[in-house]
């Protein structure tokens, strides 16, 4: 029995729904996001709430059941406030910068990466060493944001990289005489 299938969706004011065959539509300030469901379940829309149904009793449906509730559930946070991912930038001359379309990041190599930024997110650098990643499909922002993080990902002796804001880098003591 799913934990998370069996609580209804609630829809907060300014987001529309529309299910159009086997494809979920929701539409908010931020914009439009679509799902194509599984056979395994059935969602039923009733006024400000959205309810997903398995449609038999075997393992894959019951899966899919709290799976589909819970990518429901996104789309509808999505659309109304949207996702975001912030990241800090450490050691001696690292830096990021927005230019044009483009992430522009110094991470001590002997080049600059140019990372082009996806549509449908969008970047910001308040400061040189802080990103921030925003977008209403949480999906593709966290997958921005593990490919910069993948340019120079945290190292353990003295942390310098690319790590996100909350993140505990576990450290390792030096090589001693």
């Amino acid at each position: 029995m799913s934990r998370v299938g069996k609580y209804p969706v609630q829809v907060p004011a300014g987001v529309q729904l529309a299910l159009s065959g086997r494809t979920l539509i929701a539409k908010g300030k931020l914009g439009e996001l679509k799902l194509d469901l599984t056979d395994e379940v059935d969602v039923e829309i009733s006024g400000q709430q959205v309810a997903v149904k398995p449609r038999r009793e075997d393992r894959r449906a019951r899966t899919m059941w709290g799976t589909t509730r819970s990518l429901i559930n996104s789309m509808v946070t999505g659309v109304s406030t949207g996702f975001v991912k912030s990241m800090e930038i450490n050691g001696t001359g690292y830096r990021a910068a927005v230019q044009g379309k483009d992430l522009v990041l110094n991470l001590g190599y002997s080049h600059e990466i140019r990372y082009p930024i996806p549509s449908g997110i969008k970047i910001t650098c308040e400061r040189p060493t802080a990103i921030k990643v925003e977008g209403s499909d949480k999906r593709q922002v966290g997958q921005v944001a593990a490919e910069i993080r993948a340019y120079r990902g945290p190292e353990p002796y003295k942390g310098k990289g690319v790590k996100y804001e909350n993140e505990q880098i576990l450290r390792k003591e030096g090589k001693k005489k």
